[in-house]
C-alpha cells in the first residue's frame, strides 16, 4: 500500500489549556493456529505466519549522534515489556525481546542489526530515533512483512513513503513541530531569523516548515545554512549567520549542536545576546553540562510529547536508575504497548496481522490507559482505545498519530531543561 496524503491536508495547531508550568530474548514457541484470521493490510508484504511469540525487535541508538536517546527510549520498551509480562504476556505467552545498535547513517550498523532481528524472526522493530536511518531500512524490514514502528520518526516524507502498510510512528510529523516552533519565535518578537539545519531528510524537512511559518508570520529568515553534520568545523557556517545578525537562531541537528553552540559563542553571538532555539534531535541534559555555567541560559526548545507524569518517570527510573533525558521513552513505552494490544486483538503474532490492528486498538472504542486495563478489555470481547503516555496516538490511514502534543522547554543556568515543559500545545494532524 503507498500512503498518500489527501490533497488539501491541513493541519492545525491550537494552544491547550492550562498550558504554563501544567504538567502536561529468543523467538521460540508454538506455531500460532490463528495467524491468519486478520485481514492483512492491501500490501505486496509476504503474508509471515506466526509461531504463537510475540517478538520485538529494538533498533535504537547506543552509538552515533543520537546515541543520548537511546537510554530513554530503552527504558521506554523495557517498562512496557515488563508490565506486559506480568499481566501475562501476549497469547498466553511472554513477549520476547531482541535489542540492537541503529548507529546512525555514517555507519551500515542499522542495516547489519536489522538482518540480526529479522534472523531471530522478530514481528516487529521498534524503531530507529533516526529518520534517516529508518529510511535506510523501512524496504527491508516492511518486505519481509514485519512491522517497522518508530517512537521518533519525525520526517513528513513517512507520511507517503510506500511501506506495504507496515510502518507506524507515535511521533507526529515536523509540520506539526515546526509549526510551533515558528509560532513560538514570532511570539517572542523575532523579526529576523537565522536558521542552522543539519542536512539530511530531518533537518531539511523540519527547517523548511519553520521557514514558512516564520514567513508566513511576517519575519523574516535572512540567512539559512543547510550544513554537513559530519563537518569538522563550523566557523564558515555560523560567520555567515553572524553577518546577517538575526534576532533570533533556530539550531535543528544532532550532537553535533554542540560544536554549533561553541562557534557561536566564539563569534560573539551567545544566547545571552541572542534568541537561541532547538528541536527535538539536539534537546539534551547530558550533552551541554559540561559548557560553561549559563551558556543555555534561556535557550527555548520543542520537542513532541505530553508532559510524562511522574508515576511514569519513576517507573523509568526503576529500570534505568542513570537516566538523565526522557525523550520518547513515552512513545517508545506507546510502541511497545500497542504492537502488543495489535497482536492480541488479531489473535496472532504476524507482522502483517498486528499492522492490520494497530488503528483499531488505538481509537474508537472504550478507553484504557495499560496493558492490563486494555488486554482484559479485548479478553471479555470489548473494543478498545488505548490512551498513552505521549498522547491519544489514535493512528490515521498514514500510520502518524492524528493528535498530537508539542511541549515547549526553556534551560536553565545549568544548561539543563526541566522534564516539565513551559507549555504544552495540542495539533489535530488530518489525514
Amino acid at each position: 500500500m503507498i500512503r498518500i496524503a489527501p490533497v488539501g491536508r491541513a493541519l492545525a495547531v491550537v494552544a491547550a489549556t492550562s498550558l504554563a508550568l501544567t504538567a502536561c530474548g529468543g523467538g521460540g514457541g508454538d506455531t500460532a493456529t490463528q495467524a491468519s484470521q486478520s485481514a492483512a493490510p492491501a500490501s505486496s508484504a509476504p503474508a509471515a505466519k506466526g509461531d504463537g511469540t510475540l517478538t520485538l525487535g529494538t533498533l535504537l541508538p547506543q552509538t552515533g549522534s543520537l546515541a543520548f536517546l537511546g537510554p530513554p527510549e530503552f527504558a521506554g520498551v523495557d517498562l512496557a515489556l515488563k508490565e506486559i509480562n506480568e499481566a501475562g504476556g501476549v497469547l498466553g505467552k511472554p513477549v520476547q525481546k531482541y535489542d540492537t545498535d541503529s548507529g546512525d547513517t555514517t555507519t551500515n550498523i542499522a542495516s547489519q542489526s536489522v538482518d540480526k532481528l529479522l534472523a531471530q524472526k522478530a514481528d516487529a522493530i521498534i524503531g530507529a530515533a533516526s529518520s534517516s536511518v529508518s529510511e535506510s531500512v523501512i524496504d527491508k524490514i516492511t518486505g519481509a512483512g514485519v512491522v517497522h514502528f518508530s517512537p521518533a520518526n519525525t520526517s513528513d516524507k513517512f507520511t507517503t513513503m510506500e511501506d506495504k502498510g507496515l510502518y507506524f510512528r507515535t511521533a507526529p510529523p515536523d509540520k506539526l513541530q515546526g509549526r510551533v516552533l515558528g509560532d513560538l519565535i514570532i511570539s517572542d518578537g523575532n523579526d529576523t531569523v537565522g536558521i542552522m539545519a543539519m542536512q539530511d531528510s530531518y533537518g531539511t524537512g523540519l527547517a523548511d516548515q519553520v521557514q514558512k511559518t516564520v514567513t508566513d508570520g511576517g519575519a523574516e529568515v535572512v540567512e539559512r545554512v543547510d550544513y554537513d553534520p559530519k563537518a569538522a568545523d563550523f566557523s564558515a557556517d555560523v560567520a555567515k549567520i553572524k553577518a546577517k545578525n538575526p534576532k533570533g537562531i533556530v539550531l535543528i541537528g544532532f550532537e553535533e549542536t554542540a560544536k554549533v553552540i561553541q562557534e557561536l559563542v566564539k563569534q560573539g553571538m551567545p544566547a545571552s545576546k541572542y534568541k537561541w532555539y532547538m528541536v527535538d534531535g539536539n534537546m539534551s541534559n547530558t550533552n551541554y553540562v559540561k559548557m560553561p555555567k549559563g551558556t543555555l541560559k534561556g535557550v527555548k526548545g520543542t520537542y513532541p510529547g505530553a508532559a510524562a507524569p511522574d508515576e511514569f518517570r519513576d517507573k523509568l527510573k526503576g529500570v534505568n536508575p542513570k537516566l538523565e533525558d526522557y525523550t520518547y521513552a513515552p512513545e517508545s513505552y506507546d510502541a511497545a504497548n500497542l504492537i502488543a494490544l495489535a497482536a492480541e486483538a488479531a489473535k496472532s503474532d504476524a507482522g502483517v496481522d498486528i499492522a492490520a490492528k494497530l488503528a483499531e486498538v488505538s481509537k474508537g472504542g472504550t478507553k484504557c490507559k495499560s496493558f492490563k486495563e486494555c488486554v482484559d478489555l479485548l479478553k471479555a470481547g470489548t473494543d478498545i482505545d488505548y490512551d498513552g503516555v505521549s498522547g491519544p496516538v489514535e493512528f490515521n490511514e498514514a500510520g502518524d498519530p492524528a493528535v498530537a502534543t508539542i511541549g515547549i522547554y526553556q534551560y536553565a543556568d545549568d544548561n539543563k531543561y526541566p522534564v516539565k515543559a513551559l507549555e504544552y500545545r495540542s495539533g489535530n494532524i488530518s489525514g
